[in-house]
């Protein structure tokens, strides 16, 4: 079957031959004249061909092209004719019909671009004329565009696209034509530059012999119609391409039609019999629309592969895009491409094997395949690297600005194609293309921005941050000009500068921002450079200053300069999610990511893909590219990193350093500024400075100083030349010298090094010495090249001469420029008597007469621009060029160090004067990022200074309270700026450290302006029936110290601006708003999430909490306690750690508590919070103890105001000791307890010791220093912080006798100093002594407490909470007994007469001392003063019977009546159980064998500890007013005093029990304790009577033992003479008697009355009692007893004497001993019968009075007639009774 493509053919010679024959020089013509008609013969030749062939592939393309390139190339045809046999052309190539492997395809290209490039034709119009233009432009363009494109030589492909070229820029075409030009020149250049990965560079030599035929020249491209008559150039030489692998056979070849809806033609892929090659073609998916139009995929086949040997897979070239500027909709034809022939080793990868859709045929220009062409010599090469750098050579030459040749269409044009050749190219492996982007491209690319034309602006830009971004790493300097550039646009104050150049200068820097790493590059390759400028810190400055705008008015500029701030926030906040996130999740992502760009697409083709190919083709030309470059790429990446691994900055210890080596060079940068700004004033000053600061050795070093004057750049060149021409200074010059490398160079080029160097100074000796060890080194380095140095010297002189002769505007004024002759002219002889070299001196004056050697400092304009442009292409090529590439996120430590600043003060600006809802988004997910890279860093001041912005933008400081709900709740801004501040708060609270202080402030603003939720302003109560209470009180006007008039009057005139309206709709809408925003916010949170911060930033927000107090003027006294709340909320949810932060909260608590004068409700709240901390921490062993400890403080606080708080801590220590008595050990805080229960329930006051306060005067004026702590402890601690700790100030109170145990060392507290401890303790504490309480007369029931009044309900209160303790044997230990029973004791005084007392009524009684009497009187009444003064100031609320001095409420006796059976009974039950708990401590003791205090169980200790107060306590409620409460105390003390436990006790424990308990009842009883209730006294004196005589006769035996019976004896007479007189009525008279017979009876019974030895036979003692007894009840002994009375007064008083002297002596056993340091006590002392010391030696022993009436005896005078009361005279001295007969 013929093929297809033979007929395609012969149809277009029909067109063609039509049209000629058409025309009219052929109409009349007869066939005979065809052959002689060349065109037309050529014609029927090519027919007959035709004719006899089955296959096109059979002729060579050579055959069928060459009648139509003729008529292409004919003069005489005219422009239609020419454009049928271009448009047939392009359809040969449009079908494939050449087939690229024919042997004779390069050379039929080859022709084709030669005719069309040179062709004729008759013109006839111009609209024609372009048609044909036209067509050329599309021949041209496809014929580059299809795989044979791939044939064409270098020479050819220039011509192509100077043609275009030519096209594009001849004015007088029409604009359509130019354009289609255009865009053929852009897809020519992207198919170029894509397939530059193909190409290698060439040998030197290689480039040189090719670059001579490739010059396309820019100028002269006006002329307008020259190119249509130029002289059609000779055929080319018909080579055959011969492979090197031998014969090509075409039924070898693969081939792979591409079918088409219309006519599909098929090319065929090479294939090769040889075995070292192989073809894998896969098939073309491709989607690429060409005008719309689709390809169909219809019949896509794959033949199979014919020799399948696999070594090199062919790459075709890649070309993106380029159908779209196809003009007739028909489609190139696109045909996969390969060839056996060698390819460039890189290419091996196969994955690069793929097709694209505009697959070009890769005419593989490898190494071998060169070599081998040119040994034989007969190949056409196939274009390469040459012609791509003559286009690239091109292209940046038409972007001079400089060069009048280049009108701004052409450098537009240049920059559009330069911008497409970046785009689809990487140029830096290549060195020639290289060099030519280092120099002139990047020198024309900054002239072009300081143009006015916006289009060249905006392009040049373009191209810049293409080359930057792909290329920075060869240009650091050319970077550092443009940048400086931009920076001088977007700074300019220039008022023609348009606004749109400063815009695109910022979004050209954000571009450049935005590039990966740059930023972290510019730091570290400028910042971190002692010789470039800070690139990064000016630019951050540079930015954030723009960011602000000047006239308040924000501009697109100042978004762009904030966006560029937050393209380093942005990538820097990614690198730290990024190490957050897991690693694993990184991989997982970045493997779906793969997966999801190559996914195979058969599309039902038979596809038989090599093993190692993608599987699924790119869709187009481009991508084809992109992966061709990447492959070629990564093998020369890797190589070159590896080369780049090696190397490094000098400055730098390694490739990547560290943050400190970093700053150390920014240091050292500094430094070096500062020399080099001191040497361009005096170079002397410079080196000494730097010398110091040891950055140039001293003594100088030669070498080192001129490579520094080489290397800094900052230095006045004209400062160097003088320095090193300074005549001390030579050796510094040979070393100068000695930095150049002259090796090699002519004389004038180093000379013009050496010059630019310095400026050269003017005088002449100068000059010569400069000149003259500049030639010495010259000859030495060159090998000698002159006669002598002074031959070079002269040739030197003349080379500046010359220069000055050819370029000094002032000489050439005056003189003609000299020729080359006269230059030789002047040098002949010069060199040692001979001539220099003619044609070395022709191109030294040449050189000099094009290029001037400029000095430094001395031109301007385009000459001074020349000079600094190749002083920074000679810095580029040395070492200090040398730009390092770093991983992303090395150094956003630092530049985030760096910028965070303004950005931060950018955002905040942005923020506050946006209006626009994405711009505030903007600025704060800005804000966000910033706080999240501050966390990760750890940078507290970075977020602090964040967190008070934003505070700032809440409005909530600034606002007033009022209007506050209103403002807030309409302003969005605000609201979103709360939420963010609260949200980055939650998230990073672990790094807020001052910013705390800002948040608290807005939470108290919240607090007053009632927004906070509920849950936060309701806090724990003890005393509310709820157990909650709101700290937003209800104002009244005694709230605000107002009065009332004044409020009505403010409620007038409010009410009269407000129309008497209520809030309007939008404020409560605001209002409501406001709440849900805040609620969003959440502010709880920071509360209840406290417990995850870190410990700093926790002390940091208690800080801030305790700051607000009352030491400011404008303290208000419910934020204090707001804030108290918020405190003490954060120290419960960390219980945790507690002990950490517990000083602070105690010290703070200390403040409010012990230095409130007068009570409040903050103090109220302080007290109640202290509690409710106990409550909590209790149970924490780390802290309890010094919880416990802290509980002081309340005892610390003047009486007056605890008074005011008594009920809140009685319910407190209720809960307290409900929740945690198990857990309270230790004796110390057993005394703080029930001290306090005693002072809140009895109104006693505080133990004198803890009243710190009352010392010292200082406290008084709000210092927080606890001054007269230093007074005892010169500690450190003391010095910096107010108030120590607790055990300080108890220990310091010693002296005052304040109870201590013995083991106190042992407790942890923070002791200061343990001496002092120590010292304090033994004068507290002596060893052995058991803990004592404060002097107490156990003579008297009662304790002889100054009780003030106190509050009914807490005197309830505490009485539960004493019951609860007693009532759980568990509860009661060692450490708590002695103290439980004192206790009790109080509330027993306390409870009294149902604890109500007058001031009428004196509260003493006979055994109080004088002076205490009078001084209870004046106490009572002050402190009556202070509470009516502060109920009237107390803000607080008012407790409901907190008013009891006015008058008794009826409710309150029934209480008190249970509130003092109550204590009955649990004294009741604590005297039953004693002895039973004892014992079992004791055992328990004994078991542990315990170091401590011995606990003793014997009957003595039981007394003394136990039994006898308790006795006392019950008797003293003997005494009490109320009668049932009376009988009821009587009842039990009968019970006591005979249960069986005390049956133990011995004489002298029982002498005591009258001494102490009974005797005192019985005094007391005598007063008129309840006048009312006559009879009612009388029966309990009646009964506390017979008691006396009960436990007398029960106990009498042992009593009998006693010395000092007599005195015990003669008492009870004595009171029974003082009861009958007591009462009114018969009661006591009768039964007196009757009671004392009794008595009698029984001891005469007894025998104690008989003595046998007196006369009588009865003992002294008989006497006595009758004379005892006589004087009440004369007739008694006759009743009993017949006998005698004795007689004698004078008698008695003798015996009496004797009976007495005994008990004067001194001595005792069973003392203690007592420090001699104690002083007598006046006042009762406690002295109990074993404890009692013996009397000091200086004290006058009782003396005894004769009796001056039977009722007077005893001092003091004693208002009762008794006859020494032992009780009386024990209380008085400390004297014992009568001893003990010693047992010798």
């Amino acid at each position: 079957m013929v093929d297809k493509n033979i007929y395609i053919v012969q149809g277009e010679i029909s067109v063609v031959v039509a049209a000629i024959k058409r025309n009219s020089r052929w109409s009349t013509h007869t066939p005979l004249d065809e052959e002689q008609d060349p065109l037309l013969n050529s014609f029927s030749h090519l027919k007959e061909t035709l004719n006899n062939i089955k296959d096109l592939s059979d002729v060579e393309p050579n055959v069928f092209l060459r009648p139509f390139l003729e008529v292409v190339r004919s003069e005489d045809t005219t422009g239609p004719i020419t454009g049928l046999a271009l448009t047939s052309v392009n359809k040969f190539l449009s079908y494939g019909l050449i087939d690229a492997n024919h042997e004779g395809a390069a050379e039929g290209i080859e022709n084709m671009a030669d005719a069309v490039t040179h062709a004729r034709f008759v013109g006839t119009d111009p609209a024609s004329d372009e048609v044909v233009l036209m067509k050329i432009l599309q021949v041209l363009r496809t014929l580059l565009l299809t795989p044979v494109g791939a044939h064409l030589t270098n020479e050819s492909v220039c011509e192509i696209m100077q043609s275009c070229f030519r096209i594009c820029f001849e004015m007088r075409l029409s604009e359509l034509l130019r354009k289609s030009a255009e865009h053929t020149l852009v897809d020519m250049v992207q198919l170029l530059f894509s397939r530059l990965p193909q190409f290698k560079e060439e040998a030197k030599s290689y480039v040189g012999t090719n670059m001579k035929k490739l010059k396309m020249r820019a100028g002269g491209m006006s002329e307008s119609s020259k190119w249509k008559k130029q002289k059609r150039s000779p055929h080319p030489p018909r080579h055959m391409v011969n492979s090197p692998s031998g014969q090509m056979d075409p039924a070898q070849s693969n081939g792979v039609p591409f079918i088409e809806q219309h006519n599909g033609g098929s090319s065929t892929l090479p294939g090769s019999d040889c075995a070292a090659s192989s073809i894998s073609s896969p098939t073309t998916d491709s989607g690429l629309d060409t005008g719309s139009k689709t390809t169909s995929k219809e019949d896509l086949t794959d033949l199979e592969q014919s020799s399948s040997t696999a070594t090199t897979p062919v790459t075709p070239s890649a070309e993106p895009g380029r159908l779209e500027s196809q003009s007739e909709g028909r489609e190139v034809e696109r045909a996969q491409s390969a060839s056996v022939e060698s390819i460039p080793e890189v290419l091996e990868d196969r994955d690069l094997l793929a097709d694209q859709s505009d697959s070009d045929y890769v005419n593989p220009r490898g190494v071998r395949f060169t070599q081998s062409t040119q040994k034989e010599g007969a190949a056409l090469i196939p274009y390469g690297l040459p012609c791509l750098r003559e286009l690239f050579r091109f292209l940046i030459s038409l972007t001079n600005p400089h060069d009048r040749h280049n009108s701004d269409v052409m450098m537009h044009m240049g920059l559009q194609l330069l911008n497409v050749a970046l785009e689809a190219a990487h140029i830096a492996p290549y060195q020639s293309l290289l060099c030519l982007v280092k120099d002139e491209l990047c020198r024309h690319l900054t002239q072009l921005l300081g143009v006015d034309r916006m289009n060249l602006y905006a392009a040049s830009i373009r191209v810049c941050f293409l080359l930057f971004e792909g290329m920075r790493e060869h240009l650091k300097f050319q970077l550092e000009m443009y940048l400086k550039k931009l920076m001088d646009i977007i700074t300019s104050e220039n008022p023609k500068m348009p606004y749109e150049m400063k815009e695109m200068a910022l979004e050209a820097v954000v571009q450049l921002w935005r590039i990966p790493s740059f930023v972290t590059e510019l730091y570290i390759n400028y910042d971190c450079d002692f010789y470039c400028s800070n690139m990064f810190e000016d630019l951050t400055k540079l930015l954030s200053k723009n960011a602000f705008p000047v006239s308040g008015q924000l501009y697109t500029t100042h978004l762009l300069s904030l966006e560029a701030l937050l393209t380093v926030i942005d990538s820097t906040e990614a690198h730290c999610q990024a190490k957050v996130l897991n690693s694993a999740a990184q991989q997982d992502q970045s493997e779906s990511t793969t997966a999801g760009k190559y996914t195979p697409s058969c599309n039902g083709q038979n596809a038989v893909v090599s093993e190692s190919r993608t599987a699924c083709p790119p869709t187009s030309g481009h991508l084809m590219a992109e992966k061709m470059r990447l492959g070629r790429q990564d093998q020369e990446e890797t190589d070159t990193a590896e080369k780049k691994s090696l190397k490094k900055p000098h400055r730098f210890t390694n490739c990547l350093p560290d943050s400190q080596e970093l700053l150390e060079i920014k240091h050292k940068k500094k430094l070096l500024i500062t020399g080099t700004e001191q040497f361009n004033q005096k170079p002397k000053k410079g080196i000494q400075i730097l010398q110091e600061k040891g950055l140039l050795s001293s003594p100088m070093d030669n070498n080192e100083v001129a490579q520094w004057l080489r290397e800094n750049p900052r230095l006045d060149k004209k400062m160097i030349g003088e320095f090193i021409s300074d005549r001390r200074n030579t050796d510094l010059l040979d070393s100068f010298v000695n930095t150049f490398t002259f090796q090699g160079l002519r004389i004038d080029e180093a000379l013009r090094l050496y010059l630019e160097a310095f400026r050269l100074p003017g005088e002449a000796p100068v000059i010569h010495r400069l000149l003259e060890t500049f030639t010495d080194n010259w000859q030495k380095v060159n090998g000698n090249p002159f006669q002598s140095n002074d031959a070079g010297f002269a040739l030197a002189y003349a080379v500046i001469m010359l220069n000055t002769d050819q370029h000094n505007h002032n000489v050439r004024k005056q003189n003609i420029p000299m020729t080359l002759e006269q230059f030789k002219k002047n040098l002949k002889g010069v060199n040692g008597g001979n001539d220099f070299d003619q044609d070395m001196l022709e191109d030294i004056y040449n050189a000099i007469k094009s290029e001037e050697i400029v000095m430094p400092d001395e031109q301007t304009g385009l000459v001074k621009e020349n000079y600094v442009w190749s002083v920074l292409l000679h810095r580029g090529a040395s070492s200090e060029g040398m730009f390092l590439h770093v991983p992303e996120s090395s150094y956003d430590r630092d530049l985030f160090t760096m910028t965070w600043g303004p950005t931060i003060a950018a955002l905040s600006y942005v923020f506050d004067k946006s209006l626009d809802d994405t711009i505030i988004q903007k600025a704060i997910a800005g804000f966000r990022k910033c706080a999240m890279i501050s966390a990760h860093y750890g940078f507290s001041d970075v977020f602090d200074n964040l967190i008070i912005s934003l505070c700032k933008f809440t409005t909530l400081s600034s606002e007033s309270v009022e209007n506050l709900p209103t403002v807030f709740g309409s302003n969005r801004k605000a609201q979103v700026a709360a939420k963010t501040m609260f949200s980055l708060a939650h998230r990073h609270g672990d790094i807020l450290r001052e910013g705390w202080k800002n948040i608290m402030d807005s939470m108290l603003q919240l607090f007053r302006a009632e927004l906070l939720p509920k849950s936060m302003v309701e806090v724990e109560d003890f005393v509310d029936p709820n157990e909650k209470i709101s700290l937003q009180r209800e104002e009244t006007p005694s709230n605000r110290g107002e009065s009332a008039v004044l409020s009505f009057v403010s409620w007038l005139t409010l009410s009269e601006q407000s129309g008497l309206r209520g809030p309007s709709t939008e404020n409560q809408e605001a209002k409501q708003a406001a709440l849900l925003c805040i609620k969003h916010c959440d502010p709880e949170k920071l509360i209840t999430e406290s417990k995850f911060l870190q410990l700093e930033s926790l002390q940091e927000l208690m800080k801030a909490l305790i700051s607000v107090s009352p030491d400011e003027e404008t303290y208000d006294e419910e934020d204090a306690a707001f804030c108290l709340e918020m405190l003490l909320r954060i120290i419960l949810e960390n219980r945790d750690r507690v002990s950490c932060v517990w000083q602070t909260v105690r010290d703070h608590l200390y403040q409010l508590c012990v230095h409130a004068s007068e009570s409040c409700f903050l103090v109220e709240r302080a007290v109640v919070g202290l509690l409710r901390l106990a409550i909590r921490l209790l149970r924490r062993e780390d802290i309890g103890s010094q919880v416990l400890l802290s509980l002081r403080l309340l005892l610390m606080m003047k009486p007056h105001v605890l008074s005011r708080v008594c009920r809140e801590v009685a319910y407190g220590l209720h809960e307290l000791l409900k929740t945690n008595a198990a857990n309270i050990h230790c004796t110390d805080d057993w005394y703080t307890l029930f001290s306090l229960l005693e002072c809140i329930g009895t109104g006693v006051k505080p133990p004198a010791a803890l009243q710190v306060a009352n010392t010292n005067p200082d406290i008084d004026t709000g210092a927080q220093s606890d001054s007269e702590l230093s007074s005892y402890h010169q500690s450190e601690v003391s010095l910096d912080r107010g108030y120590t700790s607790d055990s300080e100030v108890y220990t310091e109170h010693g002296k005052s006798r304040m109870p201590r145990s013995a083991t106190d060392v042992d407790v942890g507290w923070l002791v200061v100093g343990k001496d002092d401890l120590d010292g304090s303790k033994a004068a507290v504490t002596p060893a052995s002594k058991p803990l004592s309480h404060p002097l107490i007369n156990q003579y008297s029931l009662t304790l002889g407490q100054d009780m003030g009044l106190h509050d009914i309900k807490s005197l309830i209160k505490c009485v539960d909470s004493l019951s609860f303790i007693v009532r759980d044997a568990a509860h009661v230990t060692p450490e708590n007994f002695e103290l439980c029973v004192k206790a009790i004791r109080v509330f027993v005084e306390a409870s009294l007469n149902g604890g109500y007392r007058t001031h009428e009524k004196k509260k003493s009684h006979k055994y109080d001392s004088k002076s205490s009497r009078l001084r209870k009187k004046p106490r009572e009444k002050d402190g009556t003063s202070r509470r009516t003064k502060a109920s009237s100031q107390r803000a607080a609320r008012s407790h409901s019977d907190d008013e009891e001095d006015e008058g008794v409420p009826a409710s309150y006796h029934t209480v008190s009546f249970q509130v003092s059976l109550d204590l009955l009974d649990l004294m009741h039950t604590l005297h039953t159980r004693a002895a039973g708990i004892y014992s079992s401590w004791a055992e328990e003791q004994h078991h542990l064998e315990d170091a401590g205090r011995k606990i003793e169980a014997d009957s003595q200790t039981l007394w003394s500890s136990c039994w006898c107060p308790l006795l006392q306590g019950m008797a003293w409620l003997c005494c009490d007013a109320r009668r049932q409460v009376r009988m009821q105390a009587l009842t039990y003390l009968q019970r006591a005093l005979l249960v069986h436990d005390l049956q133990t006790l011995d004489a002298v424990e029982w002498e005591s029990c009258f001494n102490k308990v009974l005797f005192p009842l019985l005094t007391k009883l005598l007063d008129n304790i309840s006048p009312a209730d006559v009879g009612g006294m009388e029966e309990t004196r009646m009964r506390a009577c017979t008691l006396l005589s009960k436990v007398f006769l029960q106990h009498l035996s042992p009593l009998l033992s006693l010395p000092t019976f007599a005195a015990l004896w003669l008492t009870i007479l004595d009171f029974m003479d003082k009861y009958m007189h007591a009462g009114s009525s018969d009661l006591l008279l009768e039964a007196i008697p009757e009671s004392l017979k009794n008595m009698l009876l029984v001891m005469d019974t007894a025998g104690i009355f008989h003595s046998a030895d007196s006369r009588t036979g009865y003992s002294d003692l008989w006497e006595i009692t009758w004379e005892r007894i006589d004087c009440f009840l004369p007739r008694l002994k006759e009743e009993l007893f017949k006998q005698a009375v004795i007689p004698g007064t004078e008698h008695s008083i003798a015996l009496l004497s004797t009976l007495l002297l005994p008990f004067l002596d001194a001595g005792t056993d069973r003392s203690s001993p007592v420090p001699p340091s104690k002083p007598p006590m006046p006042t009762p002392a406690k002295m109990s019968p074993p404890d009692s010391p013996p009397p000091p030696l200086g004290q006058s022993p009782l003396i005894l009075q004769p009796l001056a009436s039977p009722l007077q005896v005893g001092v003091p005078p004693m208002s009762l007639p008794i006859i020494l009361n032992p009780a009386l005279i024990e209380a008085t001295s400390p004297v014992p009774l009568l001893p003990r007969p010693s047992t010798k």
